[in-house]
């Protein structure tokens, strides 16, 4: 084999290539991961040609996105290349790749402390902010959302997606004026940053701001192209929340139908975005025919993934909700699968997610008391199976709905409490109205229903 020839790529970071031709292909993965554009898979079109660590390194990354139970196994000879090249890597490229080492052999912990030293001994390594961001995520530790943004933006301040990096990890800390000011600065460097929309969007929904939030991400919308499947179709996600909370029922449907599902049906992400609109459609009274069917056609082959316990959860809740029998075996499976979990998420599988799987089924079946059982064990510590605020606002949909369906002077009660001062925050919201005023009239409060 020749001799590797560093090069850089466009944040300036040395990488050594086998073959000078490869660098257009290495930068398309690395500006494209940072700006969540499709073309980041150009990438693989490498696999076989060079065999320089970095560049293998980087397919393994696009293998365990696919976020499946073969992903570790796919990545695998990947990784095998790059680590038998590790010696004539840059210290920067063998600390990623130990990460990605890491990431496939379950041990997150460690991946994220590598991603922490990445940011501060080599702070324009965006990938590595980016993916251990995902990670922090995925372990619902938002303050290392932070600060892994934060330790790269004095030497990467000129890069808008960071900036955008740096306002989700400020929004899901709850610093909305932070999260704003960074994503607008984000915004105001490069208009296509679907990354900075997405944070914007969620500060709007969390403040309240539906209208806003709406015309904001209809408005931006004709920049999200070229992008990945993700981040189309999570962006238009957002927009059909602000649609539902504003009663658009009709056109919160068809952006589902348009936008959301059919880009890349057998991705994890699209799979659990359009379990969660389906959902929330039907817990606001929105009939959704037959759209279960095509998407439970799908999740049929997820029953012994275990990836992450924030996928299983949806998944399951999808075949529960269509009253496919394939529920069943996946929650046995989940529940096989939480003592053996990898030991730094254990007990976000034992205690979050097996609770909240028996409440999810019984909810879809109607055991509402045993609903509430399970999902009140899960709630209070949601946050550790990842997510976003918004995102695992489902499952505390599911626990209100499951509350009202109960129908005692207790659980509506309970639910009484958890509408209102979710409508004082979003007065604007029809769905939340509708909901309060109907557990008033049943709690004797007609006067109140008629305030809202």
């Amino acid at each position: 084999m020749p001799p590797a020839t560093l090069h850089a790529d466009s944040f300036g970071n040395p990488l050594t290539l086998d073959d000078a031709a490869s660098l257009p292909l290495v930068d398309d993965f690395v500006m494209g991961f940072v700006s969540t554009e499709a073309r980041a898979v150009n990438l693989l079109a490498l696999a076989d040609r060079d065999a320089s660590p970095i560049a293998q390194a980087y397919c393994a990354t696009l293998h365990l996105f696919a976020e499946s139970r073969e992903a570790a196994a796919n990545a695998r000879p990947f990784l095998d290349k790059a680590r038998a090249g590790m010696a004539r890597a840059t210290p920067r490229e063998q600390r990623y790749i130990a990460a990605i080492q890491a990431w496939s052999e379950g041990d997150i912990a460690k991946a994220i402390a590598l991603h922490a030293e990445q940011a501060r001994e080599h702070p324009r390594d965006l990938v590595s902010v980016k993916l251990g961001q995902y990670h922090c995520f995925n372990t619902g530790d938002c303050p290392g959302m932070l600060r892994l943004a934060l330790a790269a933006l004095p030497a990467a301040a000129d890069v808008p997606y960071l900036h955008g990096m740096a306002a989700f990890g400020y929004e899901q800390c709850h610093l909305m004026r932070d999260a704003e000011a960074s994503a607008r600065h984000a915004i105001g460097m490069c208009r296509k940053e679907p990354w900075a929309h997405h944070a914007l969007a969620h500060v709007m929904l969390t403040e309240g701001r539906l209208s806003e939030g709406l015309a904001f991400m209809q408005g931006v919308s004709e920049t999200w192209t070229g992008l990945n499947s993700f981040m189309v179709t999570h962006n238009w996600w957002h927009v059909a929340l602000f649609l539902i909370e504003l009663g658009h029922d009709t056109e919160a449907l068809a952006v589902y139908d348009r936008e959301v599902w059919g880009v890349v049906k057998d991705y994890s992400q699209d799979q659990i975005g359009a379990v969660s609109l389906l959902a929330r459609f039907e817990l606001a009274d929105i009939d959704v025919g037959a759209r279960w069917d095509d998407v439970n056609g799908y999740l049929v082959q997820r029953t012994a993934d275990h990836v992450l316990p924030f996928l299983d959860l949806q998944y399951l809740y999808g075949l529960a909700r269509a009253g496919r029998p394939e529920a069943d075996a996946l929650l046995r499976n989940i529940e096989a699968h939480a003592p053996h979990a990898p030991l730094s998420a254990r007990a976000a599988w034992e205690h979050v997610c097996v609770p909240a799987a028996r409440g999810l089924v019984a909810h879809a079946r109607g055991d509402f008391a045993s609903a509430i059982e399970g999902l009140g064990m899960a709630l209070p510590r949601l946050l550790e199976i990842g997510g976003s605020h918004a995102q695992r606002d489902l499952f505390e949909q599911v626990y209100l709905d499951a509350l009202v369906r109960a129908g005692s002077q207790a659980t509506l009660t309970g639910a009484q409490g958890i509408l209102q001062q979710q409508f004082n925050g979003q007065p604007e919201s029809l769905r939340l109205r509708r909901q309060a005023s109907a557990v008033y009239a049943r709690l004797g409060l007609e006067q109140l229903a008629s305030r809202l």
